[in-house]
């Protein structure tokens, strides 16, 4: 992964969750299950 993908994919989740919390939904919580996830699958083939 390239620094620009990464600083691409946490600027897409900060807004994510800037908008989770601007509207009061319950976005935040469905993105850190999904994001417990995917560093779980990182671990793996790492």
């Amino acid at each position: 992964m390239t620094n620009q993908i990464a600083i691409g994919l946490g600027l897409l989740i900060l807004g994510f969750l800037g908008l989770s919390f601007a509207l009061g939904l319950d976005w935040h919580i469905f993105l850190a299950r999904r994001f417990i996830d995917l560093v779980d699958v990182v671990a793996f083939w790492r």
